[in-house]
C-alpha cells in the first residue's frame, strides 16, 4: 500500500510523536508499504511563538496538494493539526478523499497551560480539525473514553511500543552522582510539571535529560539538579540504566513512550495515577502511581530491575504498527487524476 502521512512534527524536534511517527514508518516499511511524509523540512517554516524547536509551515496549501497529487497514495494519515494537517485535511475535503488522523498529546491542556484559553475552546477546534477523519487514532482507552465524552466520533485505538534492541538492561555508570538517582526524561516545558519532581526533597541525586522552553529558569531555580541536554536512543538507553528510578511528573500526556523506554532498560517508574501512567503501568508491578509523588518514588526504589523489563517486552513496535496500518482508510479514486488548484 502506497500510504502518505502528513505531519507538522518532525527531526530536529526529539519528542514522543516524532519517534512513533520513525519507527512506525520504519515497521511499514518492512511490511513491505511504500511510504511518503510531508513534512516541514520541505517548506519554508517559521519558529513557533513560545516553543522556537518547533517549526510551523508558511502556506503549505500549494505545496501539499502537489506531493499529493504526484504520490496519488492509496491511503492518507494526517498526524498533527499544524498548517501542514490543515492543508492536507482541506485538500482531501475538496476532493473527496478519505483520511485518518491521530491524537498524540492533550493539546487543549498544553494551551491551557501556557496561555489559559478555555480548554472548551480548543476541544471545539479539534472536534472541527478531526470531524471529518473516518478513523481518529488515540493511544490509549482512557484517551479515547475522553475524547468521545467531548464528541468525537469514530476513536480508534493505535498502541505504541519500545524497541528492545535499543532499550535494555545494561552496566552502565554515565550518571556519576549519589545513588539513588532519580531520572527525568523528556521535554522540559511547563506542561510537563516538572517542577513537582525537582521541589519534592528525594535521597541521592536528580538528573534531567532533555530541552525546552522551561529550561533557563528550571536551571536557575533548581541548581543542584544535574542537566543533559537532547541525547540519541543509544545514549539515553545508558542513562536509563544508570539511574534508580524513572520519575515521571507529567499529568498531560497521553501515553508517555519515556516510560516504556525506561522500563525495557530494567528502570522502575514513579508518577502520578493519570492518564499515560495508568494505560503503560496497568496493574503491573513495574512502576508506583501514588498521589503524593515522593511516596511513589521511595517505594519505586523497591522494584527488581527485571520486573520493570518485563513488563516492557509486552510492548511491540511491529504489533502497534500493524494496528495503524488496519485502521488507515483506502483512497478508492486515484488523486494522480485530478488537478492541483491553483
Amino acid at each position: 500500500m502506497r500510504i502518505m502521512i502528513v505531519t507538522d512534527a518532525w527531526e530536529p524536534q526529539v519528542n514522543g510523536v516524532v519517534r512513533t511517527l520513525k519507527q512506525t514508518t520504519y515497521e511499514l516499511h518492512k511490511m513491505g508499504h511504500q511510504i511518503e511524509m510531508i513534512t516541514p523540512s520541505g517548506f519554508k517554516t517559521i519558529p513557533c511563538p513560545t516553543y522556537p524547536d518547533i517549526s510551523l509551515s508558511l502556506f503549505p496549501g500549494k505545496g501539499v496538494a502537489k506531493r499529493i497529487k504526484d504520490f496519488a497514495p492509496d491511503a492518507i494519515h494526517i498526524a498533527t493539526e499544524g498548517p501542514l494537517g490543515m492543508a492536507a485535511r482541506s485538500y482531501a475535503l475538496r476532493h473527496d478523499l478519505p483520511f485518518s488522523t491521530a491524537y498524540h498529546t492533550r493539546f487543549p491542556e498544553y494551551v491551557y497551560a501556557r496561555t489559559r484559553i478555555p480548554l472548551a475552546w480548543t476541544y471545539r477546534f479539534l472536534k472541527w480539525f478531526h470531524g471529518p477523519s473516518l478513523a481518529v487514532m488515540a493511544p490509549t482507552q482512557v484517551v479515547k473514553d475522553d475524547l468521545e465524552k467531548y464528541g468525537f466520533d469514530n476513536v480508534v485505538i493505535w498502541s505504541r511500543g519500545v524497541d528492545l534492541e535499543i532499550f535494555k538492561p545494561q552496566d552502565s555508570k554515565v550518571l556519576n552522582s549519589a545513588h539513588p538517582i532519580f531520572l527525568y526524561v523528556g521535554r522540559v516545558a511547563v506542561e510537563k510539571n516538572i517542577n513537582a519532581f525537582l521541589e519534592i526533597d528525594l535521597p541521592g541525586s536528580k538528573w534531567v535529560v532533555g530541552d525546552g522552553p522551561a529550561m533557563k529558569e528550571i536551571k536557575e531555580k533548581y541548581p543542584l539538579v544535574n542537566y543533559l541536554g537532547v541525547l540519541n536512543q543509544y545514549q539515553l538507553a545508558e542513562v536509563y540504566a544508570a539511574a534508580d528510578v524513572f520519575v515521571f511528573p507529567s499529568k498531560t500526556d497521553t501515553f508517555g513512550l519515556v516510560l516504556l523506554e525506561a522500563m525495557a532498560c530494567g528502570l522502575p517508574v514513579a508518577a502520578y495515577p493519570v492518564t499515560g501512567p495508568i494505560d503503560v503501568l496497568g496493574d503491573s508491578s513495574a512502576g508506583v502511581m501514588n498521589e503524593d509523588l515522593r511516596t511513589a518514588c521511595l517505594q519505586a526504589l523497591k522494584i527488581p530491575r527485571e520486573v520493570a523489563r518485563a513488563h516492557a517486552e509486552k510492548f511491540s513496535w511491529r504489533a502497534a504498527s500493524e494496528q495503524f496500518a488496519n485502521h488507515l482508510k483506502p483512497v478508492q479514486v486515484k488523486v494522480s487524476a485530478q488537478t492541483v488548484p491553483a
